[in-house]
């Protein structure tokens, strides 16, 4: 069986427009779950502290956490909650 190194084979599917368009529209929303994971833990929350900070559903914290898709009011009243304001960049 061959191995293949895995930034080898990244750069190589990369050059495939839809792959390429998929990775980073994934890779975008995991950034930002990680984000807000980091944000809430630095600020000694429980995904239920926050959400109840934010009055969104706990289950809201822990999909956006799972990198689910939600809505810019939705990150505004978390960002609100945590004391941060929420920025968004086009790159």
């Amino acid at each position: 069986m061959t191995s293949i190194n895995f930034n080898d084979y990244l750069k190589d599917t990369s050059k495939n427009s839809s792959f390429k368009q998929i990775y980073e529209n994934d890779y975008s929303k995991l950034a930002s779950a990680a984000a807000l994971m980091q944000a809430r833990e630095a600020a000694g929350l429980t995904q239920q502290e926050l959400a109840d900070k934010a009055s969104v559903p706990q289950s809201t914290i822990a999909r956006i956490e799972n990198g689910a898709n939600t809505t810019l009011d939705t990150l505004s009243k978390i960002a609100f909650a945590l004391g941060k304001r929420l920025t968004i960049s086009f790159f």
